[in-house]
């Protein structure tokens, strides 16, 4: 047989028969399997042509058609940070917006830095082990423990019938959980008892013992089956209406409708959920160590669960590994089913989930399906939109309410759009209840508007460019919510980022470079973000801090923010240093805790900087006034001799510190007030190369600026712009929850789930702080950097988009648009470079088979 076209063909047909894929067989992607067994044979074909074109003239190759026989070229990783050094006229002490490195850097690095699980064995300590729900929706006939009790080393079993009547509730906002249950479960992962036992191996073992009989009960799965059941949760500020946009349909000559969806992302930290519970000797009282970012709730929660006063229960917090939202409320879910195993035993009691265990338990980020209808004119103007945002919130409220709210609020992104009907709806169904997640809500808005604007940009023939600069907000100009965008700086960081990453002339080189390859293709893309800082829950908007001065000069510092990782107690520390006058090595911060300062909002929305900072400096200026005298009157002294000298004159060496946020009084029905602080503007390019004939990518370079204001710490902030990126990357492009029918998460833990690795950070990645701007809302002009970053990775999943549509070209389709969503994993790059093998593949019908899996 001739090694030529025919022969391929006949080859394409021996592997489609090889590979008999039902349309529901395990694993799912039928399609793209199937694509791929042909795509990869193509390449085996194309390079081994290339070898032998030179004895059979015949077969010589185009020169295009080589890309299809390598896979990427490497690259050599470049990397560069831009940001303002302080003035040689700052003072040596003053440690305020130098890039310090992190405080717990090295301890982290050589694994020093304790954690939960760290923390010393204490006398008479027992394991628990959590005794899970393996059905998404279900009747519980009977739990029967008998087999697990027999074990040697099984202390007992902490059930329901443990929980005081009416106290077997919670949640952070309406408690429409159960602590533990014990009728019907309504998601996999619901807790139902506590193995307490010597030791973790021992715990886990009976815990598999516990045998668990049900009834099983339908399920709604998917954001389709809670639409077709009306199955939603309340949400009373579900709808946002700016002018007439039925008008604006009516008036306008081009109207676009569309749908895409976003999915989950799991939180992936690297400390799971973990609590250490010791019960004191007296008065009820009650110690708790627990990876959380919201030790209050904790506090609150088993105040509640076990009918107790709060002062008697204090909620301690070193630092966590990692949570990114994950841990600012369904720690909770963990922590009370072992406090009540601690007070059923009088003794400490410690927990740790397995990653499996944690991913079941805790939830992630709420994935959401949009519809949408925009208006706009000839240029890219957009004239108005109605979108409905129909977010997946598990089995209960938790803070999903919240994610849509926010949500609704980001749809505009960065545009000036004059007439909305935004509506958001709270589906209901039998997954694991979600929750927040970095954006919170912020994201998911946001992918919406730019989907909206390639949408326009397709329609009209034009690079979306054009489309994004020509809505972008001016400064002053008034969001569809009603408040004014005073300080907005996002034309600057637009400007800059264009410049900085060498667009236009880029776009001629990503031209070139796909003119010249068959089955490699480039993409391109700048985006901008614009992300409102404050908590929406008014309240929240508060922080504070204890501040101590002891004799010799040394401060420690207390505040209500915890410890994530991301170097919030160095920028408080910082913030002291500049304050007080004094060097960081003279200030500590040894822990958060409820004891300390009570009622402290959760580390969440970005905003614990702006609150405990300001309530760190608050607390320190006190101080800093009471020494003023001894300062005055001898400053030829140093610090520790004002601080002897106001000791003896029986000066208080302490301050407690408290900050509100002015000016945020927001009413939802009539749209008035200010909702945010501030906001945090951001944009990024990327480029990208794809793999026509697999779906594989690489990212070749990314360009970031953002303007943080004053950066606090620019080390750490562009820390947390890299970090986030790379989180935003995984969420659009990479990470993909899948679920089968019935509820079952096939994704757990790290040999199916996929986060991205070093392979995966841009070849070269740029950072820029946008200089000579300041902030007068927050700390010393500073700005939120926590969760803004993120979006602007959605630049490489539309620079993906934009790449795919040159392969899409190349292929002869003369649609221009089409749609791509939230993850662009492989499978759908792929199947979206249509071409002559995917043209083989004929899609089997719906409802003629029962899929392996679903998207939720």
């Amino acid at each position: 047989m001739p090694w030529n076209r025919h022969t391929l063909e006949i080859a394409y047909s021996c592997l489609l028969e090889d590979l008999p894929l039902d349309p529901g067989a395990p694993g799912g992607m039928i399609q793209y399997r199937k694509s791929l067994s042909l795509s990869l044979f193509f390449k085996a074909f194309l390079a081994i042509s290339q070898k032998l074109q030179r004895y059979i003239p015949d077969m010589a190759l185009d020169d295009r058609e080589v890309s299809g026989t390598y896979g990427f070229h490497g690259q050599e990783p470049k990397s560069s940070q831009y940001f303002t050094v302080v003035p040689d006229t700052q003072e040596k002490h003053d440690a305020l917006q130098r890039p310090i490195i992190h405080m717990s850097a090295y301890k982290q690095a050589t694994g020093e830095a304790q954690y939960v699980d760290d923390l010393p064995y204490r006398e008479g300590e027992l394991y628990c082990s959590l005794v899970l729900s393996t059905k998404a929706h279900a009747k519980i006939l009977n739990i029967d423990e008998t087999e697990a009790l027999k074990m040697e080393g099984v202390h007992g079993f902490v059930s329901a019938r443990d929980i005081k009547k009416g106290h077997n509730h919670f949640g952070p906002v309406f408690h429409d959980e159960k602590v533990i249950y014990d009728e019907e479960v309504t998601a996999q992962g619901q807790i139902l008892g506590v193995i307490v036992a010597d030791n973790q191996l021992i715990a886990q073992k009976a815990a598999k013992k516990v045998k668990v009989t049900y009834e099983d009960l339908p399920v709604i799965i998917s954001v389709e089956d809670a639409i077709k059941h009306n199955s939603y949760l309340e949400h009373k500020h579900n709808k946002i209406v700016q002018g007439d946009v039925e008008e604006v349909f009516k008036t306008t000559p081009y109207v676009l409708e569309g749908e895409c969806r976003m999915g989950g992302q799991e939180h992936f930290y690297l400390e799971t959920c973990a609590c250490l519970v010791i019960p004191k000797p007296e008065d009820d009282e009650l110690e708790i160590f627990a990876s959380t970012q919201n030790p209050t709730e904790i506090t609150k929660l088993v105040s509640m669960v076990l009918d107790i006063p709060q002062n008697k229960v204090a909620t301690k917090v070193k630092r966590i590994g990692g949570g990114f939202g994950g841990k600012e409320s369904r720690c909770a879910a963990v922590v009370l089913p072992i406090v009540l195993a601690a007070k059923k035993f009088n003794r400490p009691m410690r927990c740790m989930l397995d990653r499996d265990e944690d991913m079941l338990v805790t939830g992630g980020r709420n994935p959401f399906f949009y519809k949408y209808k925009v208006a706009f004119d000839q240029r890219g103007k957009i004239l108005g939109c109605k979108t409905d945002l129909y977010a997946n919130c598990g089995y209960s409220a938790d803070l999903s309410v919240g994610v849509i709210d926010r949500a609704m609020t980001h749809v505009d992104n960065a545009y000036n759009i004059p007439a909305v009907c935004i509506q958001g709806y709270a589906c209901k169904t039998n997954l694991t209840s979600n929750t927040a997640f970095r954006g919170f809500g912020g994201p998911q808005g946001m992918f919406l508007s730019e989907t909206m604007v390639q949408h326009i940009a397709d329609t009209l023939g034009v690079d979306p460019i054009q489309v994004r600069e020509m809505n972008l907000y001016k400064n002053n100009d008034l969001t569809y919510y009603g408040q004014q965008l005073s300080n907005c700086t996002i034309e600057k960081c637009w400007k800059e980022c264009v410049e900085s990453s060498n667009y236009y002339e880029r776009r001629k080189l990503v031209q070139e470079f796909n003119r010249q390859n068959r089955y490699k293709k480039r993409g391109l893309s700048i985006i901008p973000t614009k992300y409102g800082i404050a908590f929406t829950a008014t309240f929240l908007n508060q922080g504070g801090a204890l501040v101590l001065v002891y004799t010799d000069g040394s401060v420690l510092i207390s505040h209500g923010g915890v410890e994530i990782g991301q170097g919030l107690h160095t920028k408080m520390i910082q913030v002291a240093s500049r304050t007080l006058g004094i060097s960081v090595d003279k200030i500590h911060i040894s822990e958060t805790a409820t004891d300390k300062v009570p009622n402290a909002s959760p580390t969440a929305a970005s905003s614990a900087s702006d609150l405990n900072g300001m309530a760190v400096m608050d607390a320190c200026t006190q101080i800093k006034k009471r020494l003023l005298p001894y300062i005055e009157a001898h400053p030829e002294l140093k610090w520790e001799d004002w601080v002897k000298k106001a000791y003896f004159d029986r000066v208080g060496l302490s301050a407690v510190g408290f900050y509100k946020t002015p000016g945020l009084e927001f009413n939802w029905d009539t749209m008035q007030g200010n909702l945010y602080n501030y906001y945090t503007y951001g944009v990024a390019c990327s480029e990208v190369e794809i793999d026509t004939l697999t779906g594989d990518h690489q990212v070749i370079r990314t360009d970031i600026v953002m303007d943080l204001g004053e950066s606090l710490n620019p080390a750490i902030d562009i820390g947390q712009i890299e970090g986030a990126f790379m989180q935003g990357y995984g969420l659009f492009v990479l990470e993909e929850l899948v679920y089968s029918t019935r509820g079952d998460l096939f994704t757990r833990g790290p040999g199916t789930y996929k986060i991205p690795g070093f392979t995966d950070i841009p070849g070269e990645l740029n950072v820029s702080l946008l200089k000579g701007v300041s902030n007068p809302r927050a700390v010393y002009s500073s700005k939120a950097v926590g969760e803004p970053p993120l979006f602007l990775a959605g630049s490489a999943l539309f620079a993906i988009k934009d790449a795919i549509k040159a392969a899409r070209e190349e292929n002869g389709i003369k649609e221009r648009h089409f749609r791509l969503d939230a993850p662009a994993t492989s499978a759908k790059i792929r199947m979206a470079c249509q071409d002559s093998i995917t043209s083989k593949l004929k899609e089997p019908e719906s409802g003629t088979f029962k899929p392996w899996n679903v998207v939720v």
